[in-house]
């Protein structure tokens, strides 16, 4: 007799299989053994220490030439048609895809050192709150700095384009995914 095909949502709901060293395969590759992703974890914890450094230079050093152009921006868009509308293209695509940049590291390395952030809804909250957290400082605590939320907005995309183009891989490659049961 002739043995009927699975139904296609069967293959759907198939466990991970058992590797012979215990960790869980899942069809997309095996994590990395121990001491590299030891190494691994470190390496990226030491960039997100060099990291946090670079963005508090960056985002909470006074600027006093700026401080008579500086206000605080909770409109979102508002800042970036400022940024666009003003004749140098070089100094709009300097402000936004900085702030894009900066965020990216951040979407990178944190699903990386903490695997709980793994996921795109995650990465984007925790940056977001990270970033809201930087821009408050900014606006109460710096001279020539404000608040403004489109920087807010352009950290969070860095950091989630970071995530989907690097992060996401690099995490699961360090860090096992547990099976659902």
């Amino acid at each position: 007799m002739a043995r009927a095909a699975p139904h296609p949502r069967s293959l759907l709901r198939r466990r991970p299989r058992k590797s012979g060293r215990g960790a869980p395969e899942d069809g997309r590759g095996r994590p990395l053994p121990l001491l590299p992703r030891l190494l691994a974890m470190v390496c990226a914890f030491l960039f997100m220490v060099a990291f946090a450094a670079v963005l508090a230079r960056l985002t909470l050093h006074p600027s006093p030439a700026s401080e008579a152009l500086t206000h605080t921006n909770l409109r979102p868009g508002r800042s970036l048609r400022a940024y666009l509308d003003q004749p140098a293209l070089r100094d709009a695509v300097r402000q936004i895809g900085g702030n894009i940049l900066l965020g990216v590291p951040f979407g990178v390395l944190a699903p990386v050192v903490a695997p709980r952030t793994r996921g795109f809804l995650r990465v984007l909250v925790l940056t977001a709150v990270v970033m809201l957290l930087v821009e408050f400082a900014q606006g109460a605590l710096v001279t020539g700095r404000a608040f403004d939320v489109d920087d807010v907005i352009l950290n969070t995309g860095g950091a989630l384009l970071g995530y989907l183009l690097l992060g996401r891989r690099l995490s699961r490659a360090v860090h096992a995914r547990r099976p659902r049961t």
